[in-house]
């Protein structure tokens, strides 16, 4: 059942904060992982300190992305990647949590969630938990999709709750994953270098709404890239495409259309899911609005 009250347990969570503030190595700090990043530049102008971690996601010895993980929302704002040529079926694999969320000195390989008996209290307070999302009317959103990876290892370590948010069926399956294969089919056709990519959740202005009392809902979708060396003879109608694009899409069907405006002709499946395609400066102008921060994704707007 869907939750709308904030969350419980804010005195320990508090103190985990606190202690979460002293880690090192893979979360709470970028720089081992800044390839993922254009110009090894993460985005500038987030602004909360302590609430936001910085995780180096590591799968099988290697970091495979980037994400930043708001822990009162106990789900990333963004996942940063490199998008590689897709291969492969989307991989089955158990769940994974971020040790060192938990426990500052704890292993810096993402791991495969216990039964929920066996979840220990540090790991439920600091990170949403398979349990969160059961019997809710939400599925588990990736940020960093699987199918935009190559590498098996890298497929599968898309698949830890740190790279995932609260997602709308019709959303998660319907409009977004258009825009996902849109994305893969452009770049794995047009880009001649690696193309970066950065994928968030815009939590609500007001009146935040949760699954389980403790992770947050986001109402949209945000997603951009950049990909600074790209095909000289460009076809025509791609060329509005590069060497930036972005988009946003709806996350809750009865959210305004002040930012993305709903098609009453789609199908009832998808109808309030909404995606809208717009440049990297209106998406960044919206994240600016909503987040009150001055947010830029790439540095020097890739270029």
């Amino acid at each position: 059942m869907e939750m709308l009250q904030g969350p419980t347990g804010a005195p320990r969570l508090l103190l985990l904060a606190g202690l979460i503030g002293l880690v090192v190595g893979e979360v709470g700090d970028f720089s081992p992982c800044r390839r993922f990043f254009y110009k090894g530049v993460p985005p500038t102008g987030v602004t909360g300190v302590g609430r936001y971690a910085p995780v180096c996601q590591r799968f099988q010895n290697q970091y495979r992305f980037a994400s930043l993980y708001d822990r009162q929302c106990r789900a990333p704002l963004y996942s940063a990647y490199l998008l590689t040529p897709a291969a492969g079926k989307r991989p089955r694999i158990n769940w994974m949590y971020e040790p060192q969320l938990a426990f500052s000195r704890a292993n810096p390989e993402m791991t495969d969630f216990p039964k929920d008996a066996n979840i220990s209290q540090n790991v439920r307070e600091s990170q949403a938990v398979p349990l969160d999302y059961t019997n809710s009317t939400y599925t588990k959103g990736h940020l960093n999709p699987s199918l935009h990876h190559h590498d098996t290892a890298d497929r599968k370590a898309t698949f830890t709750l740190t790279n995932i948010v609260p997602q709308k069926s019709g959303s998660n399956a319907g409009t977004w994953a258009r825009l996902e294969g849109e994305v893969r089919t452009r770049l794995e056709g047009f880009c001649l270098g690696p193309a970066h990519v950065i994928t968030g959740a815009l939590p609500y202005a007001s009146g935040k709404r949760w699954i389980n009392n403790r992770v947050a809902v986001p109402e949209y979708m945000w997603s951009a890239y950049c990909c600074p060396s790209y095909n000289a003879s460009l076809p025509k109608w791609t060329r509005p495409f590069f060497p930036t694009y972005a988009a946003v899409g709806r996350n809750d069907p009865q959210s305004g259309q002040d930012i993305v405006p709903v098609d009453p002709k789609a199908k009832i499946a998808v109808r309030g899911y909404d995606v809208r395609r717009m440049s990297l400066a209106v998406l960044e102008d919206i994240l600016r609005q909503r987040l009150a921060a001055p947010i830029t994704l790439f540095q020097g707007q890739c270029g």
